[in-house]
């Protein structure tokens, strides 16, 4: 890697997913927003998971940056991840899920506070889309002192998640990295990352996008959100000038990779899908560990399409390592 040690630094919101599979009608009964992120307080999590009580369901590590730099590290990347956890089993858990993914990170060189770590709770609907309830817990006060300058003076690409628009320390502490890593030569990057946080907190995503990114991430709903715009053709022309290399993924009609005033479309594979829940995270996860290892941008989101198909035909927002790997092969 010459004078880089990583290839990807990240920054995000450290959560624990709790995925179950609800009817139409039970997310209605819950009055849980379909396909959105939605915060939640601990209150609002006892009563939610109570109308879950009984039902199975599956945890994984998870948090959206979180879920790219497993991805990059499972295809053979080395990355770090910036986040917070608290002193409890989830957050033993979480830290434990990056060791053993190969992510390195900040908790291994900090004691975890008191409190309750960060969870969601996904709801997977029959039509594979999923909802999120997140209870920020610990990670609602990420703060600068998660960054490690050092390490993102040796990264690639430096990467924000966008849901840190909604913590005011977050967003500080991811404003500062950038930073460091502009100050550093280093890629800047950035994820949406949903509908709400262009609706409700889109000051903090332009702050994070201000002077400009090298890489922007987006689905084709929040580019329509963020644009104002329907026709793809006008939404790709609106979103094009906020970063070097856009991409815009659009399901099962693949992405857009929009860079130096062309748009390049790729295709998706054909999958039967089952969730949806990780396939926008694990995209930008396989795109950039292609975009760092000398591939085209084209190749990367050929590769970012493979994986995020892979995901969305199974349960779950993560592929197991070997399934990664006859990915890339």
């Amino acid at each position: 890697m010459s004078t880089h040690h990583y290839h990807l630094y990240a920054i995000g919101n450290a959560l624990v997913d709790t995925e179950y599979e609800v009817s139409d009608a039970q997310l209605q009964a819950m009055g849980v927003g379909k396909g959105q992120m939605t915060l939640i307080d601990a209150a609002q999590r006892t009563e939610l998971l109570a109308q879950v009580h009984g039902q199975q369901a599956r945890r994984t590590g998870g948090g959206s940056a979180g879920n790219t730099v497993v991805a990059l590290a499972q295809l053979g990347g080395h990355a770090f991840y910036s986040c917070r956890v608290a002193d409890d089993e989830l957050g033993a858990f979480y830290a434990q899920d990056l060791a053993h993914n190969g992510v390195a990170t900040n908790l291994s060189h900090t004691r975890a506070p008191h409190g309750q770590t960060g969870s969601c709770l996904v709801l997977v609907t029959p039509d594979a889309e999923r909802s999120l309830c997140t209870f920020l817990g610990a990670t609602a006060e990420l703060e600068a002192s998660a960054l490690h300058p050092k390490d993102i003076a040796r990264a690639q690409v430096y990467y924000m998640e966008g849901y840190l628009a909604a913590s005011p320390s977050g967003l500080q502490a991811a404003l500062e990295g950038r930073r460091l890593a502009a100050e550093a030569g280093k890629a800047l990057a950035l994820t949406l990352s949903d509908v709400s946080m262009i609706q409700f907190c889109r000051a903090g995503l332009e702050a994070m996008a201000n002077g400009g990114l090298d890489y922007l991430f987006c689905n084709e709903q929040e580019a329509r959100a963020w644009t104002g715009l329907q026709d793809i053709g006008e939404v790709a022309t609106g979103m094009a000038a906020m970063a070097k290399t856009v991409c815009i993924t659009r399901g099962a009609q693949g992405c857009l990779v929009l860079e130096n005033g062309t748009s390049i479309e790729v295709a998706a594979p054909t999958i039967d899908p089952v969730d949806s829940n990780g396939a926008g995270d694990m995209f930008a996860g396989a795109f950039l560990y292609a975009a760092t290892h000398g591939h085209s941008h084209a190749q990367a989101a050929l590769l970012g399409n493979r994986c995020a198909a892979a995901v969305v035909a199974q349960h779950g927002n993560r592929l197991k390592p070997e399934q990664m790997r006859a990915l890339l092969a």
